[in-house]
């Protein structure tokens, strides 16, 4: 027995022991402590090994479901070019605040909130877009105000040009917004800035221009003619340039942007809708202040009521302040955008579009038919929104006041802006 443990003793000496050093381990005889710590070290790499191929089953499908949309978002750039486009959209505006989104307060639902959903939903956007719209370098051509619709409202941004993307759009909108049309644009075309003019409409029943001792309740009144030529008459004389301080708020006489261009403003043939009278106001100027266009209308309305003699429309664009009353929101509709430099410069170089829209007045017609026209006699009818207003008018003082200090803060967004 002896014999064999001296046999061990020269063998751990002359073979296993060198070998164990070759490797970096330490005399497990002369250092037997070293020999021990160098062996937990090795358990607790072990251990750590084990661990990591034990990794929980969430942090892997977690790991997975990332890398996959990443691969989704990467194939798409990849079989899908992105281009900046410039798409023709038409919705009512019931039941949203306004055009302009908000992520900050979601609660507020708003015509572009469907819009973003629905072009992430269709794969024309990547998801992460939808949180900050710059990324997709978006831009409207007007911001409209709660309640306002749009027959003609353009956005542009870049978008994924899928296959059948008008039709992917649509599919996950609500069918009172409609994407009519898109076209190509240059890469730095910007639907705001690159806007020369803007039209819009207002729907209003044609009891607004009765005498004020008239049943403003009463729907069988009818237009007369002569009164329709006053109403003209009113109206031409909004054309040309104009300091319109008195028909907007927070902005001074003296304010360089206070002072607008119109180029056309008038009153269309009436026309009946369940037994009540309507007519249509179409107003095309560079760019609206806030409210400028309901003031307006406003301002007409009570001249022909006779609560105030037409020199106010004249006197109104004075140093001095009026009493300058608004008229409801309802009826107001965004008719149209107009490009008309863009056209002429970009519009025959063979590779872009005019932006003129041609080919969807039909579809414009019919949406405005089914989905617009609709939804504001229907509100005037049972809401009485402009009967209302015009009981208010006798309280309106439209004599000049001294001129008072308005040199506040600017609100404008200089035609970005709906009314």
């Amino acid at each position: 027995m002896l014999r064999c443990c001296r046999i061990i003793h020269i063998l751990s000496r002359h073979t296993f022991i060198p070998a164990l050093k070759s490797k970096g381990w330490p005399d497990p005889i002369l250092n037997p402590r070293g020999f021990c710590m160098s062996c937990k070290m090795t358990e607790e790499s072990t251990d750590a090994q084990i661990k990591a191929l034990k990794r929980p089953a969430d942090d892997t499908l977690v790991e997975t479901e990332h890398e996959d949309k990443k691969l989704k978002t990467d194939q798409d750039e990849r079989k899908y070019p992105k281009k900046k486009v410039a798409l023709l959209m038409a919705y009512s505006g019931k039941g949203y605040y306004g055009m302009q989104r908000n992520a900050k307060n979601s609660q507020f639902r708003t015509i572009e909130d469907e819009l973003v959903t629905a072009l992430v939903r269709a794969g024309c956007i990547p998801e992460g877009h939808g949180d900050d719209m710059k990324k997709m370098s978006f831009q409207r051509c007007a911001r409209t105000d709660k309640g306002v619709s749009a027959a003609g409202q353009v956005v542009s941004l870049k978008v994924w040009m899928i296959d059948n993307i008008l039709d992917k759009m649509n599919a996950h909108l609500p069918p009172h917004i409609r994407i009519l049309g898109y076209k190509r644009v240059t890469g730095g075309f910007n639907s705001k800035n690159n806007c020369d003019a803007r039209t819009y409409s207002y729907m209003l029943p044609t009891v607004s221009f009765s005498p004020k001792d008239y049943n403003q309740e009463d729907t069988s009144f009818r237009l007369s003619s002569d009164t329709l030529q006053k109403v003209n008459q009113l109206f031409g004389l909004y054309k040309g340039t104009h300091n319109f301080h008195n028909f907007t708020s927070q902005k001074g006489p003296r304010d360089p942007s206070a002072k607008r261009y119109i180029t056309h403003m008038s009153c269309g043939e009436p026309f009946v809708r369940q037994e009540a009278e309507f007519a249509i106001i179409t107003v095309r100027g560079q760019s609206f202040m806030m409210h400028q266009i309901r003031k307006m209308i406003g301002l007409v309305i009570a001249v022909v009521k006779g609560y105030v003699d037409e020199g106010v429309i004249e006197r109104s664009w004075g140093e001095d302040k009026v009493d300058v009353p608004k008229a409801p929101g309802l009826g107001l509709v965004l008719e149209k955008v107009h490009f008309d430099r863009y056209n002429k410069r970009f519009g025959g170089d063979g590779i872009h579009e005019t932006l003129e829209w041609t080919e969807e007045k039909e579809a414009i017609t019919a949406f405005k038919d089914k989905h617009i026209y609709p939804s504001i006699v229907e509100a005037e009818l049972h809401e009485k929104s402009m009967v209302n207003w015009m009981a208010t008018l006798y309280i309106h003082d439209f004599e000049a006041t001294a001129t008072g200090n308005q040199e506040c803060k600017d609100d404008d967004e200089d035609g970005n802006v709906s009314d």
